[in-house]
């Protein structure tokens, strides 16, 4: 793992809060080390107090870390062009709550000193996105809590950010808004982004996250991949299709010759409750029920378009011939050809010299006789019209003199 890969490095991190007088108050964050690969989902777990916050904001280069290292793509946090990468949605989302959707975004867009065509453009991608589309023109003020927090994260996402920090991205959405939101993060990582999630809700995390960091005290108490920290390696568990019951009777009596009747487990798999309101959803879509809820688009262009230029490298690298390439070539021949088709047809026609000269000399002449009058500039128009203002000026001090002396 190369240094460029590496997104986020903290080594002893520690914040310490003092009171009035200088004294230590509390220790938020207690000398914890990890570090965040490009690419990656990163669960940042604790209860609260644990330091969550803290670090996050330590990241964001709000606070400023007591003692330790910290870079973020291998500079400080406080640099301004490390901020420029960062999308962020915080733990409650504080909109102006008399700027519609659009202009919420627009507004951020701003920030980062996006072109309007491009604030333009991304913001309304954003907006179908996350699933506000037939709601982006009203004010954020009559959104519940659920849609706001969609605007939220339509923000975060405003800049392209190669680092995204989502604290409790999913808080206050309905199932089908934290499945989108989920599918969301996937589909941000597997374009390169790196994603650092803080939630309580741990199903959700457990669902999305590569590695996650599990804080108490101010201090780290598990880390590593989700499967190595759930891995129960004491047990074996075997999913089959449905047995018959002189099947199931076979395979009892094997395992009782092996373990007692306490140790075995026997029962039906069971969906858990998400998948099965989502298959319930899912099905009435497919009926056309009509709803007024959210629901989510197409994920925004603008956010493919490293991982597609990417794609294209690797072809040229490796000499492959890819859909794309292929499909681009295509449509360049299609409109070459189309293009000729359209042309009328050309007819040679040739030029005397002579002729030509004739031309050109009687035109000098022209010139020469008749030259032409150069119109005045607007700097000299603005001259001649400040000594016109002038002269009146004068003469009515001219005027009023002479009453005055009468």
């Amino acid at each position: 793992m190369s240094d460029k890969d590496v997104v986020i490095e903290a080594v002893g991190l520690t914040k310490s809060f003092k009171d009035f007088w200088g004294r230590p108050k509390a220790k938020a964050v207690n000398d914890i080390s990890f570090e965040v690969k490009k690419g990656e989902v990163f669960g940042l777990l604790g209860p609260n107090g644990s330091g969550k916050s803290t670090t996050i904001k330590m990241l964001l280069g709000l606070l400023y870390p007591s003692r330790g290292a910290l870079q973020v793509f291998g500079k400080s946090p406080r640099d301004v062009k490390v901020k420029q990468r960062i999308g962020y949605l915080p733990e409650e989302t504080y909109l102006y709550k008399y700027l519609s959707a659009h202009e919420t975004v627009d507004f951020f867009g701003a920030l980062f000193q996006l072109s309007r065509e491009d604030r333009k453009k991304r913001t309304q991608q954003l907006i179908e996105m996350v699933g506000l589309k037939n709601a982006g023109k009203r004010a954020v003020g009559e959104y519940s809590k659920g849609m706001a927090r969609r605007v939220g994260l339509a923000q975060a996402l405003i800049n392209d950010p190669d680092l995204i920090i989502l604290d409790e991205p999913t808080s206050g959405l309905d199932p089908i808004g934290c499945r989108e939101v989920k599918n969301l993060i996937k589909t941000l990582a597997q374009r390169g982004k790196t994603v650092i999630l803080s939630s309580h809700l741990l199903a959700d995390v457990q669902d999305v996250v590569d590695r996650v960091v599990v804080l108490y005290g101010g201090q780290i108490r598990a880390q590593g991949t989700i499967d190595e920290l759930l891995l129960v390696e004491n047990k074996t568990k075997i999913v089959t299709p449905r047995m018959s019951k002189e099947t199931l009777d076979r395979v009892l009596k094997i395992l009782h010759e092996e373990y007692s009747p306490e140790q075995l487990e026997l029962s039906h798999p069971k969906l858990d409750l998400e998948t099965f309101f989502l298959d319930v959803v899912n099905r009435a879509r497919k009926e056309d029920v009509h709803t007024a809820g959210a629901q989510a688009g197409d994920f925004a262009d603008y956010l493919k378009g490293a991982v597609v230029e990417k794609a294209q490298a690797a072809d040229e690298e490796n000499g492959e011939f890819s859909a794309l390439k292929a499909e681009k070539e295509v449509s360049a021949k299609l409109a070459e050809i189309v293009a000729k088709d359209d042309q009328p047809p050309q007819v040679e026609h040739t030029v005397d010299p002579k002729e030509n000269n004739f031309k050109v000399e009687e035109k000098l002449s022209g010139l020469m006789e008749n030259p032409p009058v150069a119109e005045p500039s607007s700097l000299e128009k603005e001259k001649e019209i400040i000594k016109t203002q002038e002269e009146d000026l004068s003469k009515v001090n001219d005027k009023l003199k002479n009453l005055l002396g009468k």
